[in-house]
């Protein structure tokens, strides 16, 4: 559930929705793109009886960039893989404490495996290693790993710096969203139907 309340640190809440929109626009158009480009060689493969020669290198590309992009939008969301048995049994004022450190370590976690990362791009790049369909540097392939690490990396850091404030209940998962069992992408959709539905009404019972 996304919190109503005004954000703390109101100047990385803007940096974090400018690189939410983009994630979202990378990541709609990498779906988009590979079921057009799957489709289009099945297409030509069983019509025409020749594949797209660069089909196969294009998904792979396209598929790294989705899955290390989703990373943070995962995060974001708060809709990543939890073990929470202890966690739940905890009071909530050390529930709060303990997410501060899970998400501190993983923002560090991330932020290492991105450098290693990055230290790999780097030597693949020097290389000058290309791949073998298009002919592209393979290190364009790669740098969206250190992008999508980086980001998970940044928004555990804003997780943790939201839960900093022990004054507030609430506990938060990412830095817009409630720690709650219920999902969040459901809760908006069924949200917006609610709304929808109460100004239908509304504007029927205008005279």
């Amino acid at each position: 559930m996304q919190d109503g309340k005004s954000a703390p640190f109101g100047f990385l809440g803007k940096i974090d929705g400018a690189i939410g929109r983009v994630e979202v626009w990378i990541l709609g158009w990498g779906i988009i793109l590979m079921a057009a480009n799957t489709i289009a060689n099945v297409f030509g493969r069983y019509v025409f009886n020749q594949s797209i020669y660069f089909s196969e290198e294009v998904n792979e590309f396209l598929i790294v960039i989705v899955t290390f992009m989703g990373l943070g939008y995962a995060t974001r969301k708060g809709i990543h893989i939890r073990m929470s048995a202890i966690y739940d049994a905890l009071p909530i004022k050390l529930r709060k404490a303990l997410m501060v450190v899970i998400a501190s370590t993983t923002a560090v976690m991330m932020a290492i495996l991105a450098w290693y990362a990055l230290e790999y791009v780097q030597k693949v790049a020097s290389r000058g290693r290309i791949t073998p369909a298009l002919q592209l540097p393979l290190y364009l392939t790669y740098v969206w790993v250190v992008i999508g690490l980086t980001l998970t990396s940044f928004q555990y850091l804003l997780t943790a710096l939201r839960n900093l404030n022990f004054a507030e209940e609430e506990i938060y998962v990412s830095y817009l969203e409630v720690d709650s069992y219920e999902d969040p992408e459901t809760a908006a959709a069924v949200q917006r139907y609610v709304d929808a539905d109460a100004e239908t009404q509304g504007g029927e019972d205008k005279p």
